[in-house]
């Protein structure tokens, strides 16, 4: 389910010591240099178990959500390479063959909270991987520990909140956001994240949470994975490595199938992704080439500028300087991507126009400047449909053979509470959409 890059954008890093210990030998062999996999950190995979209320009798009566992020899975790949398992999944439920839509930008942290609350990045407040909050006058990034542990950071009810605030059981074997408490909660079972620990370990962990007690097994699960993602940016998603990782990862699910229907318990499972992958065009645009930056603040391509007036001169000599982008003052962003009104944005807004590699800033003297990755998301998914990300659902609460038209990945957290009874506040998602993949016994 995890630069900027936790991935690709939890670090390139992280993901490319994922791909050393979570694969088979020899099995991304043109992922790997001739240094030795890293090994597990002292406690790694230690589940944090906190003092949660049970589950409430009435809850232990509700289904199961297991919901799975593919990092980086995009929508075609399960028809572009083999994918078994994860298409008979579509087959035995219910997909969204053209994709589900992510929210702008279309990057990791932004997009597993979006599916998470319900809200856009402007509204649960993670709207990049990397951003600066003139208000707090702090950086948000996702390497940082005390950052993504800062619940102050983050707006919105996860479904993990949700949930407990309903006295129902939540657990997280990896989730942006999962590792802080927010709306006064925290899932009863989760982990810091470690790119080290294996999938197998990671699925043999969920499988044991739901053989726990009734009272103590949690209702909802997210689980992430994130080999395909790192391999689309290192290779491209048209490369071998793209494939190999979209064959290991389908493998790992059905290991995760095979023991969920093991439990013969009433388990709705979702697997989607957070986005997609395109290959990049050309190499950096750097925005301070166009305009003067000097008395700005930056990440990656958001610009903060120390006043009205200097934003309006950085709007003025970057407009048309490029065909590769767009810019705008943040107020008059285009309404359909859900970002123009969050000061964490920055001011003015640059939006690619193609699969460009964009930033503020070049790297200062003496620093290293590597050139954009192969592959690259992050871009305005209605410029660009190679952005949707992968979306199928099976289980007893789910539709067979039923086929939904690309929807906003928004939309995820009512079907989910609706799954689970959960009532729900003012999102920005919308259960109609997803309606026509339940059965009728879950409408309420």
């Amino acid at each position: 389910m995890l630069k900027t890059r936790w991935p690709g954008d939890w670090a390139r890093v992280a993901i490319l010591l994922a791909l050393w210990l979570l694969t088979p030998a020899g099995a991304f062999a043109q992922m790997q240099s001739s240094a030795p996999p890293p090994a597990q950190s002292a406690g790694a995979g230690k589940v944090i178990e906190v003092a949660n209320p049970p589950n409430a009798a009435t809850q232990q009566a509700k289904p199961y959500v297991v919901l799975v992020s593919l990092d980086g899975f995009r929508y075609d790949y399960m028809k572009k390479y083999p994918a078994p398992n994860i298409a008979a999944i579509a087959t035995r439920g219910a997909s969204a063959p053209d994709g589900m839509i992510p929210s702008y930008p279309s990057t990791t942290f932004p997009n597993h909270l979006a599916l998470m609350t319900g809200l856009y990045p402007e509204h649960h407040g993670i709207v990049a991987n990397t951003f600066y909050d003139p208000g707090r006058r702090q950086r948000y990034t996702y390497g940082d520990p005390a950052a993504v542990q800062d619940g102050s950071w983050y707006s919105g009810v996860p479904l993990w909140s949700l949930a407990e605030q309903n006295q129902m059981r939540a657990a997280c074997y990896f989730w942006p956001g999962s590792e802080a408490e927010i709306a006064g909660k925290r899932p009863s079972y989760y982990l810091k994240f470690d790119p080290t620990i294996p999938n197998d370990q990671r699925i043999e962990q969920v499988l044991a949470w739901l053989r726990l007690p009734a009272t103590q097994r949690p209702h909802f699960i997210t689980l992430y994975m994130a080999e395909v993602d790192g391999a689309g940016h290192e290779h491209g998603p048209d490369s071998k490595e793209t494939a190999d990782a979209v064959k290991f990862v389908d493998a790992e699910v059905g290991k995760l199938i095979a023991g969920l229907d093991a439990l013969h318990l009433p388990i709705d499972l979702i697997v989607l992704a957070d986005h997609g992958m395109e290959t990049t065009s050309g190499g950096w645009i750097t925005l301070e080439q166009f305009a003067d930056l000097s008395q700005f603040k930056s990440a990656g391509p958001l610009m903060y500028a120390p006043s009205d007036a200097e934003a309006e001169k950085a709007y003025r000599s970057l407009k048309g300087a490029s065909d590769k982008f767009k810019v705008y003052r943040r107020a008059d962003v285009p309404a359909e991507l859900h970002y123009d009104s969050n000061p964490r944005a920055g001011d003015p807004v640059v939006v690619a126009t193609g699969p460009y590699s964009i930033r503020a800033r070049a790297p200062g003297a003496g620093e290293l400047d590597k050139p954009p990755s192969i592959g690259q998301h992050g871009y305005d998914p209605r410029l660009m449909p190679s952005m949707n990300a992968l979306f199928v659902a099976t289980g007893p609460d789910i539709r067979a053979g039923v086929n939904v038209p690309p929807f906003e990945n928004v939309n995820v957290y009512p079907l989910i509470a609706r799954i689970l009874g959960l009532p729900i506040g003012k999102i920005d998602g919308d259960a109609k959409p997803l309606e026509a993949i339940l059965k009728v016994s879950v409408k309420k």
